[in-house]
């Protein structure tokens, strides 16, 4: 019964950040690569993030007011560094869209699954069967072959390509060791879904809003505004999409780690994809078709394997 139950809420996990995940890409793409009154775009990535962890934490207070917790006696080094490297790969993934297209943002963000194994196994102190390895390499593989077709299609948008890259490296990087961290957080004292979304979100808040300030994007972020409200419909319903999908990945995480979250969230990008081919019509080329048969194949294998070793994992989980 217990391990139905835990299937069942991996499940529920899963789809909710599909969803809400989906919906805040095609919020991201808008605000970022949208046009706005003569040929204007919006750069202001500092304030973007602001605003996203601002309404993560406000959104994780209220969870915390209704729900019944116990004392957090986490570190707060690990929660500052926590927020820093999340921050930093929020910040890098948005300022990436300023010279790459969107596809080869999501691209490059689906290899997060490698440096969250790495990292995991060197700070995490997290150890990963070799089979574990081959399944997530076969999902990342897949979602590259998927995508390939759209990274080949340069605009002139990506003169800039590599600094975009470097943007995307730094971001999967900050994301290896934000899983990182969290794992040992994890082990550590085993904080609720809850209080890790509020401690990540009130110190990404004050260091982002310190950076806003200091560097003086804050005018420029009101002047754009003032120019463009109509915009703040989309800010604000990108924030809302964001907090709930990050919540359900703070549930994931905390009960079955950053890898199984990854893996989701990997998977996520290439049914939003998918579901951008089916909408817009586009014809698949075989390389994608084969990317599919891939991904499909690496997370059939994965829950296979996983549910063979549920226990003992699960035990790992309780301490």
């Amino acid at each position: 019964m217990m391990k139905t139950r835990s299937e069942i809420r991996f499940i529920f996990y899963a789809g909710a950040i599909f969803i809400c995940y989906f919906i805040f890409a095609m919020l991201q793409e808008k605000i970022t690569r949208g046009k706005y009154g003569d040929n204007d775009k919006f750069t202001c990535a500092l304030s973007l993030v602001l605003i996203q962890c601002f309404v993560n934490y406000l959104f994780a207070q209220i969870l915390m007011v209704s729900w019944t917790h116990e004392k957090d006696t986490t570190r707060t080094v690990y929660y500052f560094s926590s927020a820093l490297t999340y921050l930093l790969a929020m910040l890098c993934s948005v300022m990436a869209l300023q010279w790459v297209n969107y596809p080869t943002q999501v691209v490059g963000k689906a290899a997060k699954p490698i440096p969250v194994m790495i990292l995991g196994v060197l700070i995490g102190r997290k150890s990963y069967p070799l089979k574990k390895y081959l399944f997530v390499l076969l999902i990342v593989i897949g979602v590259a072959l998927f995508m390939y077709k759209d990274q080949g299609k340069k605009t002139s948008d990506d003169s800039g390509m590599g600094i975009g890259e470097l943007l995307l490296l730094v971001s999967l990087t900050m994301d290896g060791l934000t899983g990182a961290v969290q794992e040992r957080i994890k082990s550590e004292s085993s904080p609720t879904a809850y209080s890790m979304m509020l401690n990540t979100n009130w110190w990404s808040t004050i260091i982002s809003a310190i950076g806003v300030l200091l560097s003086g994007e804050i005018f420029k972020f009101v002047a754009f505004v003032t120019q463009y409200p109509e915009i703040l419909v989309y800010l604000i319903s990108f924030a809302l999409m964001g907090a709930l999908g990050q919540l359900f990945i703070f549930f994931m995480v905390a009960e079955f780690g950053p890898l199984p979250c990854s893996v989701v969230t990997t998977t996520r990008k290439f049914f939003t994809v998918l579901a951008s081919v089916v909408i817009f019509g586009n014809v698949l080329l075989g390389r994608q078709w084969i990317g599919a048969v891939l991904v499909f194949t690496g997370l059939f294998l994965d829950i296979i394997y996983s549910k063979g070793k549920s226990q003992p994992s699960k035990r790992i989980s309780d301490k």
